[in-house]
């Protein structure tokens, strides 16, 4: 093979490869903004979901005593901080991790959503538990009622 020849072998894999290059990087692009996408709505399913939910709690209180409405609405507020507490390390750590190189905020937030899903995960389970009690406390309750 002449020199010229391997030198134009090798523009034309150079140029092929950067074709695919631009394709790989349309792709990753195109990924991109469907996980954008599909954040946002999981945000905003969130929030419905939070918006529900809050009316359902709404009406479990409207014939509560003053008693539990006021000792609910503690808990309520001391939850919202922590809430609050959560999201402002979370944002602080974020800013934190846009310093690092792309592949390394990438790698860091999929560690952070786990994070969160884990931590998620135990406050469900925690829900579940005042699900569970609170069926076996309305049992009792409406026992008391029939006796």
């Amino acid at each position: 093979m002449k020199l010229s020849e391997m030198f134009s072998s090798l523009a034309r894999n150079a140029q092929d490869f950067e074709k695919r290059l631009d394709e790989w990087q349309k792709d990753l692009s195109n990924r991109g903004d469907e996980l954008k996408a599909s954040a946002k709505q999981w945000y905003e399913s969130a929030e419905q979901r939070q918006k529900e939910l809050d009316a359902e709690i709404n009406t479990y209180f409207e014939d509560a005593s003053e008693q539990v409405k006021s000792q609910w609405n503690k808990a309520k507020a001391d939850w919202d901080v922590e809430v609050a507490k959560i999201r402002a390390k979370g944002e602080e750590m974020r800013q934190a991790a846009k310093d690092m190189h792309e592949e390394d905020v990438a790698d860091w937030s999929e560690a952070y959503a786990a994070n969160m899903v884990s931590y998620a995960q135990q406050v469900q389970e925690e829900a579940s538990k005042a699900v569970a009690a609170a069926a076996e406390a309305r049992a009792k309750a409406n026992e008391s009622k029939k006796a």
